[in-house]
């Protein structure tokens, strides 16, 4: 493996993490996953006031905690794979945040971020926003989940956040998925299939469909 550190990104639903421990399990690697337990976010999905920008604060706060120990911890000495990548704390803040908050959530941000380990190799999980919300739905009730969805419109808005953000995104080299017709389950053959194409990425950007 060319890169040491991959980062796994995308929106809500489309299996971050099961993806992370899967290429984790096979390059026998350092897995590193997003703390989800956020005592504001049902707040947030609610509409409460102020929410929002508490639950950004926390986010931002335990993520960089997590980065910090890794970097503390000299782990990149070997393969590394985390199912988020810091800037995605800015994506929801542009979306939730007023404009006060976003200003002082800023300046925050840009004082965490300053000492971070950057990846050497981004992966974008991609879908259509339809796809997106029928899969969050789903695992809802798969996983019998009590905290309230994000509305239809988050959703959407959020997927375009992603979309408009990995389309200007030139820090690293970076992989798209496009996975609204994959299953997400991510067996032998299609983790072979992922392997392929991040052994042989380059610079840039480069677009890819996994076999069905």
């Amino acid at each position: 493996m060319d890169f040491r550190y991959l980062a796994i990104e995308g929106p809500l639903g489309l299996g971050k993490s099961a993806l992370a421990e899967r290429l984790g399990a096979r390059l026998d690697a350092t897995v590193v996953l997003d703390e989800h337990d956020n005592p504001f976010l049902a707040d947030l999905y609610g509409g409460r006031a102020g929410a929002a920008f508490q639950a950004q604060l926390f986010f931002a706060l335990a993520r960089h905690r997590q980065q910090l120990t890794l970097r503390q911890g000299d782990l990149f000495s070997q393969v590394t794979v985390c199912d988020y990548l810091f800037e995605r704390d800015r994506i929801y803040a542009h979306l939730t945040l007023d404009d006060n908050e976003l200003f002082l959530y800023q300046r925050l941000f840009d004082l965490l971020s300053r000492d971070l380990p950057s990846p050497d190799l981004v992966i974008y999980l991609q879908s259509p926003t339809d796809v997106l919300r029928r899969r969050v739905r789903n695992r809802a009730r798969e996983d019998d989940d009590p905290t309230p969805l994000p509305s239809d419109d988050y959703l959407s808005e959020v997927n375009e956040a992603y979309n408009h953000f990995f389309f200007h995104y030139t820090a690293t080299p970076l992989l798209v998925v496009e996975t609204s017709q994959f299953d997400l389950s991510w067996g032998d053959e299609a983790l072979d299939d992922l392997l392929r194409q991040v052994r042989s990425m380059g610079r840039g950007t480069r677009y890819y469909v996994p076999r069905a």
